[in-house]
């Protein structure tokens, strides 16, 4: 890997993943989507989009911790999903995630399916790390 590129990595990650949770490059870190699958594999709050972006969020949380950032570093998001029925309610968690902004930019996008069945949406993030003006 080029030398201005670091693979994140998270402590207890089972198996051997052929992807990185993110990928700092630069002043930038490009978070994989993520869906609500737990330690297990199960998917956390089936049937409930609102549940699974909370959870969703609080993975991209540790990710970004292990980084050495938090979630207000976040500029960007993409939301995959399988439904339109009840999305709006992943307004709400936007807003426990972030306060009173600002907001990241923001795309949704609805897909066929997403790899596990039981998910309805996978969100992507982009954070930037740089340093202030």
């Amino acid at each position: 890997m080029h030398q201005n590129i670091e693979a994140i990595k998270l402590s207890g990650t089972r198996g051997n993943p052929t992807f990185s949770p993110a990928i700092r490059a630069g002043d930038y870190i490009f978070l994989s989507g993520m869906t609500a699958v737990d330690d297990n594999r199960k998917i956390v709050g089936e049937g409930d989009i609102a549940a699974q972006a909370r959870f969703i969020y609080s993975k991209i949380s540790k990710v970004l911790e292990a980084a050495g950032t938090d979630m207000g570093s976040i500029v960007e998001t993409v939301d995959y999903v399988t439904t339109f029925d009840n999305y709006e309610k992943t307004a709400d968690v936007r807003r426990e995630v972030f306060g009173d902004g600002p907001y990241p930019a923001a795309t949704g996008v609805k897909v066929a399916e997403l790899v596990r069945p039981a998910a309805l949406i996978e969100i992507r993030a982009v954070a930037y790390i740089g340093k202030p003006r």
